[in-house]
């Protein structure tokens, strides 16, 4: 009983805004990622409705973040960039584009960079079909062993869209649906997977608007542990778990600051050095 209470309290703790400076804006700032040493994040910047997107940087230089700023891999307007990830040994950075598109639309699709020894970005390549579709794309992240998940509209699904899995082959790669329970017949379009494995949390619209929900990892099945405590009022976006999986940083709107990031614990004792502190 004591284990169930704790268990109960670590679900109900209230999300704590972290807006640190000048990573704020008047904009709606979601998406977040960090480089393996904490000196560097990226992250999605869109206009108060939520278009417009665009990835920015910053680094942690003499003890604050700097002016956060495009980087090289930028997409050429009208071409919009979203979603950014940097892989858990920092050489690969994925993010979601609309460069591919000649007529100007809006499809996103899977595009990666690589850094290479100086720390310079690579020319961005866009993954090849299955991972890409004539439909979008969003939100990918790399697992451990080196699979990617992200959500998709595309033909074939359960619902609106759905989660899925691609992994790599010597020929090329395969892609599967998440399934059950984590896809539905509702509109489940982000995730965003524990390094370890055991924790997913999914961003899906099920009825009123998006949220976030946790599953874990039991065997080969994923097990729904309910909604993430947020403002039921607005929408979330763009979760990322902590390296331990026990927080996770996501974006909502946020009254007269527009969308801001917002942090809350998974678990009891979370780790409070994360997301990195600059400064300390």
């Amino acid at each position: 009983m004591i284990a169930v209470a704790l268990f109960a309290v670590a679900l109900t703790a209230a999300p704590v805004r972290w807006a640190p400076a000048p990573l704020s804006s008047d904009g709606y700032e979601s998406s977040a990622t960090f480089t393996p040493d904490g000196r560097e994040i990226y992250f999605m910047r869109s206009d108060r409705s939520f278009r417009q997107w665009k990835i920015l940087a910053a680094r942690c230089e003499r003890g604050a973040w700097s002016t956060p700023h495009s980087p090289s891999f930028a997409a050429t307007p009208p071409g919009l960039d979203a979603d950014p990830f940097v892989s858990a040994d920092g050489k690969r950075l994925y993010f979601v584009s609309t460069r591919q598109n000649a007529d100007g639309g809006d499809q996103l699709d899977i595009w990666l960079t690589r850094r290479d020894a100086n720390g310079a970005w690579g020319e961005p390549q866009r993954l090849p079909e299955p991972v890409n579709s004539t439909a979008s794309e969003l939100l990918p992240r790399e697992t451990a062993d080196g699979r990617l998940v992200f959500g998709s509209d595309r033909a074939g699904g359960f619902g609106q869209g759905d989660i899925y899995i691609a992994t790599p082959r010597a020929d090329g790669w395969t892609v599967a649906n998440a399934g059950a329970p984590v896809s539905s017949a509702a509109n489940e379009y982000e995730a965003e997977v524990s390094q370890d494995g055991k924790t997913l949390v999914v961003v899906a619209d099920r009825g009123t608007r998006s949220h976030l929900y946790r599953y874990r990892r039991e065997g080969e099945r994923w097990i729904g542990q309910g909604q993430v405590p947020a403002d039921d009022a607005v929408f979330q976006v763009g979760p990322l778990l902590s390296p331990r999986g026990d927080r996770v940083l996501f974006a909502q709107a946020d009254g007269a600051r527009s969308g801001e990031f917002f942090l809350v614990d998974l678990a009891e004792n979370a780790n409070a050095s994360w997301p990195p502190i600059c400064g300390k």
